[in-house]
């Protein structure tokens, strides 16, 4: 199958880009896309939470009130999960591990489905190359609107460019990733996608 090609004016080009249909011709699958995104969400927490359980929370060994007698429900000590102040039935711990496991057959596959749904949506475009001749800001801003793009642009290079990685630091709804480290959550969290040539042919070396 042949992809889009535009340059460096954001018009299309005369020749298209030809491309695996089994990397970017499949079909849509959901639950797979969600499962490759989730975990992939998981994998990136860290426990950084704690609470108090029933034995670390601060408290007294003194009965409250008698066993027997007083016409109230039986109660030992105040660190009970149901007393206020008392510790939690089950509390959060740091050494809690959230990671899912993917194997990598499903990422890939996860990948793949993910990247044919933006070829379908019109969301991925092939550009020959993606530079900015100074490490401005304001350069790779003029860049993204002189090639049609408003607000949300995820950009895919071949290789690390320091000018292009430093013009895009400051802004908030523009990324700059290298083709081997995109991300399932990226590529769906961005309304459009911009690839170099160079990108999109290392996408296919990796999910082949």
């Amino acid at each position: 199958m042949e992809l889009k090609l535009i340059d460096k004016n954001g018009k299309p080009a005369k020749s298209g880009v030809e491309v695996s249909e089994v990397t970017f011709g499949r079909e849509f699958n959901e639950a797979l896309v969600h499962q490759v995104v989730v975990a992939y969400q998981a994998n990136a927490r860290t426990a950084t939470r704690a609470q108090l359980g029933r034995g670390t929370v601060s408290h007294t060994t003194h009965k409250p009130w008698n066993q027997k007698g007083t016409g109230r429900a039986r109660s030992g000590m105040s660190s009970s999960p149901i007393w206020r102040g008392g510790g939690r039935a089950f509390p959060n711990s740091p050494d809690e591990n959230f990671s899912h496991k993917v194997n990598r057959k499903v990422y890939r596959a996860g990948m793949r489905s993910i990247l044919s749904e933006l070829v379908r949506q019109d969301r991925l475009s092939v550009i020959e190359e993606f530079v900015v001749e100074t490490p401005k800001t304001k350069a790779l801003v003029e860049k993204i609107k002189g090639l049609g793009y408003g607000e949300g642009v995820l950009v895919l290079v071949d290789g690390f460019d320091e000018n292009l990685y430093l013009s895009a630091r400051n802004l908030p709804n523009v990324l700059v990733v290298e083709a081997q480290y995109a991300d399932p959550v990226s590529l769906v969290r961005f309304p459009n996608v911009v690839a170099t040539k160079a990108a999109v042919k290392k996408l296919e070396e990796m999910l082949a």
